[in-house]
C-alpha cells in the first residue's frame, strides 16, 4: 500500500514533549517568557470581535503580516537590541511568510536547490536539512567544522570549485551556538557563483548578528526567519524568509502549487501584533542574554567546557574540549533527567560527548547550575 519512497525517508526527532510529568524543559530552545500582554489581549479581541474571520479562508499572501514584519525589522535595525540600523528599507514584497521557518525551509528547498547537484552544508547544522534533502532527492556534501567546532568557511569556499546546487547554515549555526561574522557571510557570497546560500537566523536575534545588510549586494541571499525563539511563539508555528522580491515571488509560486492558505488568520493577526510590540520582546531578549552569560560562567567555573554561544542554549560537555569526556553526554542528560531537568542529548562520535541547555529563567538555571555541579 505504501510508496517505495517512505521507506527511505528518516524522519527529524524533535526534543521530548513530556506529558507524563513536570520537567524543567530547556530541550528545544523554546522561550521562558510568554506573549507579552499587548499580544494575548489582541489575540483575545481577535477572537471576540473578529471570530466570523474564523469561518472564512486567510488571507492567502498575509499582506498585513508581512507589512508588519518589515516595520519590526526596519524599526529594529533588523535584530532586536541592534547595534545600528539597516543601511536599506525592507519592503513587504521582500518577505514570504509560512507555518514555522521549518515550513518556509521546505519551500526553499523545493525552489532553489537541485537533484544532480550536491546542497553544501557544515557537517553538524540544524538536523531538519538532511531529512528536507532526502524526501526532495537533493544529495548532501557536509562539510567538517573546525577542530573548535566554528565553521570552516574556506574549507566551504574550497568546495564551491566542484559543482553545487547551493549553500545552507544555520547562523548562528545550531546545534554549537557559535556565530559567522558578516565578513565571513559575505566571503562565502562573494564566491557561491549566483547559487542560492540560504541563511538560517532562527537565533539571530540573541547575536545581534544578522546578514540583512548584504542583502542589498547578493541577489542570491535568502534568511530564514521564525517567532518561535526570540519572539515566544513556538506554539503559534509562524515563520519568515526575507529575500530579494523576485526570490520571494518564486517561493509564493511554490506555496501556491502545494496550499495556497498556509497561515492561518490568528496566527497573522497574532503575528502583526507581535511584531507591533518588538520592543517588549527586546527586553525578554536581553535577559536571556544575561542569564545565559551567568549560567555559562558557572559552568565553566566547574570545570566544564562551555562553547561559545551567541544563541539561548549553550552545547556543554564535562572536560575538556578535546579528549574524552569525565562523563558522557548521555550520561548528563540521563542525570539530570532523574532531577527533573530535560536537556537535548545527540548522539554521535562527536556530539556525544555534549548535552545542549536551553536557557530557561534566571531561577531555573540557578537551580539547573547547582546541579549540575553535583554530577
Amino acid at each position: 500500500m505504501l510508496s517505495q519512497r517512505i521507506a527511505h525517508l528518516h524522519p527529524y526527532i524533535p526534543g521530548e514533549q513530556p506529558c507524563d510529568r513536570e520537567y524543567i524543559k530547556l530541550n528545544a530552545n523554546e522561550n521562558p517568557y510568554p506573549p507579552s500582554e499587548k499580544v494575548l489581549q489582541s489575540i483575545k479581541n481577535f477572537i471576540e470581535k473578529s471570530s466570523m474571520k474564523m469561518s472564512l479562508y486567510p488571507d492567502p499572501e498575509s499582506l498585513e503580516l508581512k507589512r508588519a514584519i518589515a516595520r519590526m525589522l526596519n524599526e529594529s535595525g533588523g535584530v532586536l537590541n541592534a547595534c545600528e540600523k539597516l543601511p536599506f528599507k525592507i519592503t513587504e514584497d521582500m518577505i514570504f511568510c509560512g507555518n514555522g521557518s521549518d515550513e518556509v525551509l521546505s519551500f526553499i528547498f523545493y525552489a532553489f536547490f537541485d537533484s544532480d547537484k550536491p546542497l553544501l552544508l557544515p557537517e553538524y547544522t540544524y538536523s531538519f536539512y538532511p531529512v528536507y534533502g532526502e524526501y526532495y532527492g537533493i544529495p548532501l556534501k557536509k562539510i567538517p567544522l573546525k577542530p573548535d567546532w566554528t565553521v570552516d568557511t574556506q574549507a566551504i569556499i574550497s568546495a564551491f570549485k566542484n559543482p553545487f546546487s547551493g549553500f545552507i547554515c544555520a547562523n548562528p549555526n545550531a546545534p554549537t551556538g557559535i556565530v559567522l561574522s558578516l565578513a565571513e557571510l559575505e566571503s562565502i557570497l562573494q564566491q557561491a557563483q549566483g547559487r542560492a546560500v540560504v541563511i538560517d537566523e532562527a537565533y539571530a536575534d540573541f547575536s545581534h548578528t544578522t546578514a540583512l545588510p548584504l542583502l542589498e549586494k547578493y541577489e542570491n541571499l535568502i534568511i530564514v526567519r521564525t517567532f518561535s525563539k526570540a519572539l515566544s511563539f513556538a506554539g503559534m508555528r509562524l515563520g519568515y524568509c526575507i529575500a530579494r522580491p523576485e526570490a520571494a515571488a518564486a517561493l509564493t509560486k511554490v506555496k501556491n502549487s502545494f496550499n495556497h492558505f498556509p497561515v492561518d488568520a490568528l496566527t497573522q493577526h497574532a503575528g502583526a501584533a507581535v511584531c507591533a510590540d518588538w520592543k517588549t520582546y527586546a527586553e525578554n531578549t536581553a535577559l536571556i542574554i544575561r542569564t545565559h552569560d551567568f549560567f555559562s560562567e558557572e559552568l565553566r567555573s566547574a570545570g566544564w567546557t562551555v562553547l561559545p554561544s551567541s544563541t539561548n542554549f549553550i552545547m556543554v560537555k564535562k572536560g575538556g574540549l578535546t579528549g574524552k569526556p569525565a562523563l558522557s553526554g548521555k550520561t548528563v542528560y540521563e542525570k539530570l533527567k532523574t532531577h527533573g531537568f530535560l536537556v537535548r542529548y545527540f548522539d554521535g562520535p562527536a556530539t556525544g560527548d555534549f548535552v545542549r541547555i536551553t536557557i530557561g529563567t534566571a531561577a531555573q538555571m540557578k537551580m539547573l547550575a547547582d546541579t549540575i555541579k553535583k554530577l
